[in-house]
Order: structure tokens, then C-alpha cells, then sequence
């Protein structure tokens, strides 16, 4: 999930050290730590989900789309590198909102058995990076996933649920975030459209006038441009990956197990070295 900081001059950015990244020209990427009626009651219809679709495509649809996936080729490494954290194999993954397949590629066969990978647009399946796990191509909505409840031990998603209208609020934590620094900000504007990260909100203004978009570029470039003429956009990340509990993992002790109470652990100190002068 990716939430788009700096893009306005009155946003407070964050700071990142930066760093080049492979083919990216002047654009530089820096390390930091549907239906309306469809939905549950208390979702917010804020996303147009259709036209979201339509920018996806029209993104998958041109001559190169792999210029624009510098950021999602990063999140999906960082992603997988989580997966590879959870010390077991995952027998059967789901990668909702895949785009090309940006977790997967960064995945081996060892830990995850067999991946289905969805995703909102088409023509983002048909361009669906290789992998050497064995993988199915789902075209569903996010929204509106066609699988049972308790089909998959491993759930992941990179950059598409930002886009969902009913998220739950529990996705407010655990957060990432990468600075890349433009050109100045009508590259960082191609870029999102690029990558078919347009905005689709319901409340969106159909077309910008000139001299407004021109003036939001001198005050972002006045307000925020660096020591070599770039502007920075910081990309906020929030990232989730779920899983099914399996026999290979430890389990929490019994509640009213524990042989030690916590008022004991401030003597813990003393019992080591008594311990150790007995030996």
C-alpha cells in the first residue's frame, strides 16, 4: 500500500538520504526505514474502482512499462525479504493486486510452493514477470476476491490496496519509506501516471488549468528543491503480509505456565551470579 507524501507544498516531508538507482535517469531512489452498493456498511465509496482499472491498463498497455516500475520492483524485494523472515514454506501463496509480479520474482520455489497472483487490470497479467514458482493468473478486483475463506497459507499485497475504498484501519502501522528525488514535479506526475497511480477519487478535479500546475511546480521546486536543482516525493509504504499458522512453528506457552513471575525478573541479575559461584 502507498500513500504519496511532498507531492503538495504544504505536506511535511520527511527526511531520506538518497541514493542512484538503475535506470532511472535524473529520478532517484532514497532508502528509509467496483460495485458501490457491494460494499460493507461502513466503507467509504471514495475510489472510482472502474477508472482505476482503466489507468492500469492504459499504464500495462504501453511500449515500456518496465521504465516505470523502479519503485515497485523495490517494494516487492522488501516484501519478500519479510517472507523469507517467517521461518517456514508456504505450500500455497496469493499476491493480491500483483501488478507484473513484483513479489514473486523475488521469491524461490524452496518457500513458496505455488503463488496465485491477482490483479484488477489485464493487460498487467499478460505482462506478468517469470518466476520458477509455479503460478496462476487470476483477473479479480481486490474488492471482490473469488476464493474461499482459509485457502491460502501466505497473503501478500504491494502497492494496490491505497486504492481500495473499504481498508481496515489496522493498516496504519508497521510503515516504509522511499524518497525518490525528479527532475522537478511534472516527472514525478509522468511517473505516477506511468506507473497508473493517477487519481481516481470520485472528488477529483477533471482537468488543472496551465498556469496552476505551473505555479504548484515553482513553489514545490522553491520549497523543496535540492542542493542539485532535483525535487524530492517521498512514498509512504505500508506493508502487510499474513499467514496461516503451521505445526513447524513454536507455539505460545499455556496462559499460567510461566515458572517465574515478572516480580521475580528484577532479581534475575543475583540468581545468575548465585549460579554461577555454586558451579
Amino acid at each position: 500500500m502507498l500513500r504519496l507524501t511532498r507531492l503538495l507544498p504544504w505536506w511535511w516531508p520527511p527526511p531520506a538520504a538518497a541514493f542512484p538507482a538503475k535506470n532511472l535517469g535524473l529520478r532517484k531512489v532514497a532508502s528509509g526505514v467496483s460495485s458501490p452498493g457491494s460494499a460493507s456498511p461502513r466503507a467509504l465509496n471514495i475510489f472510482d474502482r472502474d477508472l482505476k482499472r482503466k489507468q492500469k491498463n492504459w499504464a500495462a498497455r504501453q511500449p515500456e512499462p518496465m521504465k516505470f516500475d523502479y519503485l515497485k520492483e523495490e517494494v516487492g524485494s522488501r516484501i519478500a525479504d519479510r517472507v523469507y523472515d517467517v521461518a517456514r514454506d508456504f505450500p500455497l501463496a496469493l499476491d493480491v493486486g500483483c501488478g507484473r509480479g513484483y513479489i514473486a520474482q523475488h521469491l524461490n520455489k524452496e518457500t513458496v510452493g505455488k503463488f496465485f497472483q491477482t490483479d484488477i487490470a489485464e493487460n498487467a497479467l499478460k505482462n506478468i514477470l517469470e518466476t520458477e514458482i509455479p503460478t496462476v493468473s487470476v483477473l479479480a478486483d481486490e474488492e471482490f476476491l473469488p476464493f474461499r475463506e482459509n485457502t491460502f497459507d501466505l497473503v501478500v499485497s504491494s502497492l494496490s490496496l491505497h486504492w481500495v475504498n473499504d481498508l481496515p484501519r489496522a493498516l496504519e502501522q508497521d510503515t516504509d519509506e522511499i524518497q525518490v528525488n525528479y527532475p522537478g514535479m511534472f516527472e514525478l506526475m509522468e511517473d505516477l501516471q506511468g506507473m497508473g497511480e493517477s487519481n481516481c477519487a470520485w472528488n477529483r478535479k477533471a482537468l488543472l488549468h496551465r498556469d496552476t500546475m505551473l505555479a504548484a511546480a515553482a513553489v514545490y521546486g522553491e520549497m523543496y528543491r535540492n542542493e542539485d536543482g532535483s525535487v524530492p516525493a517521498t512514498y509512504q509504504i505500508y506493508y502487510m503480509i499474513g499467514w496461516k499458522y503451521h505445526d513447524s512453528q513454536a507455539r505460545p506457552a499455556e496462559r499460567g505456565s510461566a515458572t517465574v513471575s515478572f516480580g521475580e525478573l528484577g532479581k534475575i541479575n543475583d540468581l545468575m551470579s548465585q549460579g554461577k559461584k555454586s558451579q
